[in-house]
C-alpha cells in the first residue's frame, strides 16, 4: 500500500472520513477514508460488488451513509439542504457507461440539452458553447448527425462533450473504456487527460482496466471487503505487492476474493459421502 501523504483540506475537492454503509444486511463500507485531490485524476477500482457505484452515489448525495462524512467542495453532502445539494450536483458532470445519448436528438441537441434544461441562454450563446465543446472532443463536424450514425467511440465523445458543457468542477466517468476499440480507447484516454489539464477539472474514473487507467490516473483506490485494500500510483499497485492487488490485477481465481460462493460440502450434496 502506498505511503504517500493524503492531500490537505485545501487541495482535496472530496474528503471522505469514516464512511460506513450497510445495504440489505451487507456491509459495503466499514470505516473508509479517502481523498480526491483537486485537479487530479483518481481511479476507483475493485472486484464487482465492492461498492464502487455506491461510493459515487454517496459523493453525489443520492445515498446517505450510516456513519461518516462525505465533504465535497467544503460541503457535507449528507447534511446540506435540498437546494444546496442540487446546486452542488450542477457542478458535477457524469459520463454514463452506456453514454445515455437521447436517440431522437442530434449530436448538437444532445450536447445542448443540459443548457436548455437548466439555463436561460440566448440561442447564439448556446450554439457557441456547444460548438466549442464539440470542437474539444473533435466532433464539431458531426453536430448535425444522429446517434445511430455514430461509431461507439464517437458516441462516447459526444457524451463527454455533454458532460463538460457546463464547465463542471468534477467529472465522474463510469466505466468509460468498456466496448471501445484500441483507436477509440486511445482517443478517450487522451481527451480525459487533456480536459483535466486544460480545464482544471477533477476527475474520478470507475474502471476495471489497469492498462488504460495507468495511462491517465494520478492515483488509484482499490476497494475490497468494505475497506481500502490498496492505495497508490498505478505503478505501485500494478506491482501486485499485496494479496488484493496481486489477485485483482492478475485475475487469479485464488485469493482474498473467493471464486466459489459459500456452499455445502460438494460430495455430501451430490450424495457421494
Amino acid at each position: 500500500m502506498s505511503s504517500q501523504p493524503q492531500p490537505s483540506a485545501s487541495d482535496a475537492l472530496i474528503q471522505i472520513r469514516g464512511l460506513s454503509t450497510v445495504l440489505n444486511g451487507k456491509t459495503i463500507f466499514a470505516g473508509v477514508d479517502l481523498d480526491i485531490p483537486r485537479g487530479g485524476i483518481t481511479a476507483i477500482m475493485g472486484p464487482s460488488g465492492t461498492g464502487k457505484t455506491t461510493l459515487i452515489r454517496h459523493i453525489t448525495g443520492q445515498l446517505a451513509p450510516d456513519a461518516g462524512e462525505i465533504i465535497v467542495d467544503g460541503k457535507n453532502v449528507a447534511r446540506i439542504g435540498r437546494e444546496a445539494l442540487f446546486a452542488l450536483r450542477e457542478k458535477i458532470g457524469y459520463l454514463f457507461q452506456n453514454s445515455a445519448l437521447l436517440t431522437d436528438f442530434s449530436v448538437f441537441e444532445n450536447v445542448a440539452f443540459p443548457l436548455r434544461q437548466h439555463l436561460r441562454l440566448p440561442e447564439e450563446l448556446v450554439r457557441n458553447i456547444v460548438l466549442t465543446k464539440l470542437q474539444a472532443v473533435g466532433l464539431r463536424g458531426a453536430a448535425d448527425l444522429m446517434p445511430n450514425e455514430l461509431s461507439g467511440g464517437m458516441i462516447r465523445r459526444v457524451a463527454l462533450a455533454r458532460a463538460i458543457v457546463r464547465d463542471p468542477m468534477l467529472i465522474i466517468y463510469d466505466e468509460p473504456f468498456v466496448g471501445l476499440d484500441p483507436i477509440a480507447l486511445n482517443q478517450i484516454l487522451k481527451l480525459i487527460r487533456t480536459l483535466n489539464q486544460t480545464l482544471g477539472i477533477t476527475s474520478i474514473l470507475v474502471a476495471h482496466e489497469l492498462a488504460a487507467v495507468s495511462k491517465v490516473a494520478d492515483q488509484i483506490y482499490l476497494l475490497a471487503g468494505g475497506k481500502i485494500a490498496a492505495h497508490g500510483s498505478p505503478e505501485e499497485l500494478g506491482r501486485g505487492e499485496t494479496p488484493w492487488t496481486k489477485q485483482f490485477f492478475t485475475g487469479e481465481a485464488d485469493g482474498p476474493v473467493p471464486f466459489h460462493y459459500p456452499a455445502p460440502d460438494y460430495a455430501t450434496q451430490l450424495g457421494l459421502a
